[in-house]
């Protein structure tokens, strides 16, 4: 059965960085593509049969394309390369665009990016262009060399707005985030991507500042490896649509048990970043291990990321 979405194909080809390609994607059909907002992302799937997210880095304006960038992950599990390996010509299928990391109205914007993180800052950055916001980006790569979307960064209209931080790979080089965040003004908001340690630094310098948890946003892209961790024990998930009581292992997620008693649950990252499994919970504590929810929809316990989470009760109910 072929998922909701749309047919893609593969318009244009370009190396960003020696490890960074974009892709521009276009309707199959030739007809104009679904209206996006600036922080949103799309669901690739890849002919390995592996399904990921990318964040839409091209202006929100745009209708007869999609731009994505992807690193090659040395690490990969399979995405990336086979990112890397579409030709022109290519075609796949994606999800609708949906936003997770959407702009919220500010006095001014700051945007902090850690490499491949840049790409749905790269879409609000042009959003606030055309709304005529103000705007700062800060862009904290290895070397100029190691910069995506260089030649768009020197357009006039980002100038003045756009600063390079290149540490060569030394930590005795990385940017002072203190400095670079500044005190917490009323009506700041900041936006932070890119690998999980430089977003936790940036986040950590920001609460050390004084910003509020409201001023701080993040989008990871990816969490580590989900292993079991000591003391995890098994519980019971109830369904609450069928009344079905389910045992989940130690070492087992909730999807993963589903899925071997033939239930089938909308799934993506399986990691806890994208959101997609995200079901809600009427009953028992979840044990919370995604990055996809913030710290206050943690303290609710009322939704959970079932590819990832577990539970702190002996049984959850959940609305399935």
């Amino acid at each position: 059965m072929t998922p909701p979405g749309l047919r893609v194909r593969v318009h244009g080809r370009n190396m960003q960085t020696p490890h960074i390609v974009s892709l521009v994607l276009v309707n199959a059909t030739g007809a104009e593509l679904p209206a996006f907002t600036a922080g949103a992302h799309i669901d690739v799937h890849l002919p390995n049969g592996l399904i990921r997210q990318y964040s839409l880095c091209n202006s929100p304006s745009e209708r007869h394309r999609y731009v994505i960038g992807v690193l090659r992950d040395a690490n990969t599990r399979g995405g990336s390369a086979a990112v890397h390996a579409l030709k022109e010509g290519d075609e796949i299928h994606i999800s609708l665009p949906r936003n997770h990391f959407p702009l919220v109205t500010a006095a001014h914007t700051t945007l902090v990016a850690g490499g491949i993180g840049v790409t749905p800052l790269l879409a609000m950055a042009e959003q606030m262009v055309l709304d005529g916001s103000s705007f700062d980006i800060h862009l904290c790569t290895r070397s100029p060399e190691h910069t995506p979307f260089a030649s768009r960064w020197a357009a006039p209209e980002f100038a003045g707005r756009v600063h390079f931080h290149h540490d060569g790979g030394e930590a005795s080089r990385r940017v002072d985030l203190a400095t670079l965040l500044g005190r917490p003004a009323s009506g700041l908001q900041v936006y932070v991507c890119g690998p999980g340690g430089f977003i936790d630094a940036v986040l950590s310098a920001g609460r050390a500042a004084g910003f509020a948890d409201g001023q701080l946003h993040r989008e990871y892209f990816s969490a580590a490896p989900v292993t079991p961790v000591f003391g995890d024990s098994a519980f019971s998930v109830v369904l609450e649509k069928s009344g079905l009581t389910i045992e989940i292992p130690v070492g087992v997620t909730i999807v993963e048990a589903l899925r071997e008693r033939g239930i089938e649950l909308l799934v993506s990252c399986e990691q806890g970043v994208c959101g997609t499994c995200l079901t809600r919970v009427t009953a028992g504590t979840p044990d919370h291990r995604d990055m996809f929810l913030t710290d206050e929809e943690h303290a609710l316990n009322d939704q959970m990321t079932v590819c990832c989470s577990r539970s702190l009760t002996p049984s959850l109910t959940l609305d399935i």
